[in-house]
């Protein structure tokens, strides 16, 4: 019930511009942001890279309704991918397509995924989509192909709580296309998704498995320990070696379990969010595991 509300939560304006507005809310979030800055950031994602992390910047926003405001989107994280080159910082970067204009016009957001891909590759780094609800998985992954870009340049997200992504997963590993798994986030109906954690952790195992097989390069995204645990066993049992697969976990969350993969060889990436468009991101990180409300009222409380 406590996920549920926190979800309904995410979506709703009043509290974001009331929690948005003051110190409070910024000081609650700042557990699973790295600032609201893209300085912030990038003191994040050096201090990571320095322990020996891998790092995905994400821009924080989403669900745009203006043309300007999409091309604004795509102008910050041309802007973010000059600063990385310019200062020799390696990142992957994440994006999200309503942040892009999908829903207004997926040729429009097609377009500038396209200008963030092309300058990505001409500095050898990688894009990867972020998946949204539902309602969006259809034509993001429309705009995946028709952006027209290599594995090497352009991935995707997939959602294991989804009845179809196994079928979509099949469809991708046909082009190669480099994926990362996750549990999902979103508020969805039981006639599109498992209501039940035991069914998305048997569907998450078996995905795994799909991707891992493959040969490909994919990340196996969890802060779940059974996971991590049921994708090490599948990795050992393959004889598959460490640099085959990586792990991708969210700032603030499962540290010790990041250093810990980190310090037995794993590839683990982090994925580092920043920007004032924090509120949507930090509910849903607080509806994935809603103690994590109880940790942050705790540490409020002492400080």
């Amino acid at each position: 019930m406590l996920r549920s509300l926190l979800l309904y939560l995410s979506e709703r304006e009043a509290l974001k511009n009331l929690l948005s507005r003051y110190a409070l809310g910024r000081r609650l979030a700042g557990r699973f942001i790295a600032g609201e800055e893209l300085d912030d950031a990038v003191r994040v994602v050096r201090r990571l890279t320095g322990e020996g992390f891998a790092v995905t910047l994400d821009y924080l926003g989403e669900s745009v309704h203006e043309t300007r405001h999409a091309e604004q989107a795509r102008d910050v994280y041309l802007g973010i991918l000059e600063r990385l080159q310019a200062e020799g910082i390696q990142s992957h970067i994440s994006v999200k397509l309503t942040q892009l204009g999908l829903d207004i016009d997926e040729a429009l957001a097609c377009r500038n995924l396209q200008a963030i891909c092309e300058r990505a590759a001409r500095y050898r780094t990688f894009v990867r989509i972020d998946m949204e609800s539902s309602a969006h998985t259809d034509a993001t992954l429309r705009v995946l192909r028709a952006a027209g870009f290599p594995p090497e340049v352009l991935g995707i997200v997939i959602q294991a709580y989804l009845y179809r992504s196994e079928k979509d997963i099949t469809e991708l590993l046909r082009s190669g296309t480099r994926v990362r798994l996750c549990k999902g986030a979103y508020m969805e109906p039981p006639e599109i998704a498992f209501p039940y954690k035991a069914d998305v952790d048997a569907n998450f195992v078996k995905l795994m498995e799909k991707l891992l097989a493959s040969g490909h390069d994919h990340a196996i995204a969890t802060h779940d320990p059974k996971m991590v645990a049921a994708t090490l066993e599948f990795a050992r049992a393959r004889g598959m070696e460490v640099e085959r697969f990586e792990f991708q976990m969210l700032y603030g969350i499962a540290r010790r379990m990041q250093r810990d993969l980190l310090q037995k060889g794993h590839r683990v990436r982090i994925y580092v969010p920043y920007g004032k468009q924090w509120y949507s991101y930090f509910m849903r990180r607080l509806a994935e595991r809603p103690a994590n409300l109880l940790f942050l009222l705790k540490n409020l409380v002492r400080g």
